[in-house]
C-alpha cells in the first residue's frame, strides 16, 4: 500500500512538472513570436549630393559624375546632424555619387563609422536611355511637345510616372542608338527593382540584426517614385528632392509609416 502511494505521489509529480514545461515552453514561444513580431527598422534615406552633371544641368540617370565640392561639404554636414545615429547599416546604389554620399555620411557618425557601404544596383536612379549625358532641358522640351503641352505645363504637372513613362516612349523611337545604349526604363520596371531592393534590406536586417536604423543613399527621382509606391498620399515636393535631404520611413509587422519627407534639419544641424 506504502508502495502504491509512493507510485502515485511520484506520477503526479511528473504530470505537473511535465504540464509546468509544457507551458512555460508555450509562454516562450508566445513570448519568442511577440518579440518578432515587434521588430522596427527606421530607414534614412538620403539624396546624393550636388554632382558636376547636375552643375551643368545633364541628364543624369545611370551615368555617374562626382560630388562637387559644395556637395560633398552639404552631406558632410548631414553626417554630422546624423551622427549620433546608430546605423546597424549602410546601403547605397552602386553610382559612385550615391556611395560617396554614404561614405561620407558614415564617417562622421560617432557610432557607426566602421560600417562597410553594401550596395545595390536596384537602388540606382531612373535610366534615361539615348538622353543620358543630354541637357535636362532638352528631354524636358522633346516630352512637351510630345504631349502637345508647354515646357511650363509639363513640369508643373510632371510626376516621377508620366515622366519615367514619357521618356521610355520618346527612347524607344531612337532604334539604332537603342542598339548599343540601356533602353529608358519605364515606371513599373523601375518601381519593382526598387521595391524589390527595399524588400530585401528590410528583410536582411530583420532576420539578421532585428530592430534598428539603416542608412540608404538613393538619387532624387527613384527615392520619390519609391515613395510614391508605398503611399498613396505620397507627392513630389515642387523642385523635387533637394540635395542630402533625408526620407525617413519606420517599417515594422509589414506596414510602413512615411514620417519625414525632403529633411534638411540634419544638414542644417551640421552647418551650425
Amino acid at each position: 500500500m506504502k508502495k502504491l502511494v509512493k507510485f502515485l505521489g511520484v506520477l503526479s509529480l511528473s504530470l505537473f512538472v511535465a504540464t509546468g514545461c509544457g507551458d512555460s515552453n508555450k509562454n516562450k514561444s508566445e513570448s519568442d513570436s511577440s518579440k518578432e513580431a515587434s521588430k522596427e527598422l527606421t530607414l534614412y534615406i538620403v539624396r546624393h549630393g550636388k554632382t558636376m552633371l547636375n552643375t551643368t544641368d545633364r541628364v543624369q540617370g545611370w551615368s555617374d559624375a562626382v560630388l562637387t565640392k559644395a556637395g560633398e561639404e552639404v552631406v558632410t554636414a548631414a553626417g554630422v546632424g546624423l551622427k549620433d545615429i546608430d546605423f546597424q547599416n549602410a546601403y547605397s546604389s552602386d553610382s559612385g555619387r550615391a556611395i560617396q554620399t554614404a561614405n561620407l555620411i558614415i564617417k562622421e557618425n560617432k557610432k557607426s563609422s566602421d560600417l562597410k557601404v553594401i550596395t545595390d544596383e536596384r537602388l540606382r536612379e531612373f535610366n534615361f536611355g539615348t538622353y543620358e549625358g543630354d541637357l535636362n532641358h532638352t528631354m524636358w522640351q522633346d516630352i512637351a511637345d510630345d504631349q502637345g503641352i508647354t515646357l511650363e505645363e509639363f513640369l508643373k504637372n510632371m510626376t516621377p510616372e508620366s515622366f519615367a513613362n514619357s521618356v521610355a516612349k520618346l527612347d524607344a523611337k531612337n532604334v539604332e542608338e537603342a542598339k548599343i545604349n540601356w533602353p529608358a526604363e519605364d515606371y513599373k520596371t523601375i518601381t519593382t527593382r526598387l521595391k524589390a531592393g527595399i524588400e530585401d534590406i528590410i528583410e536582411k536586417e530583420i532576420n539578421n540584426e532585428g530592430s534598428g536604423n539603416i542608412l540608404i543613399a538613393s538619387h532624387g527621382l527613384s527615392i520619390s517614385a519609391l515613395l510614391a509606391t508605398l503611399f498613396e498620399e505620397y507627392k513630389i515636393p515642387e523642385g523635387g528632392l533637394k540635395n542630402a535631404s533625408v526620407c525617413t520611413v519606420k517599417y515594422k509587422d509589414g506596414k510602413y509609416t512615411l514620417d519625414k519627407v525632403n529633411d534638411l534639419s540634419y544638414v542644417e544641424a551640421g552647418q551650425k
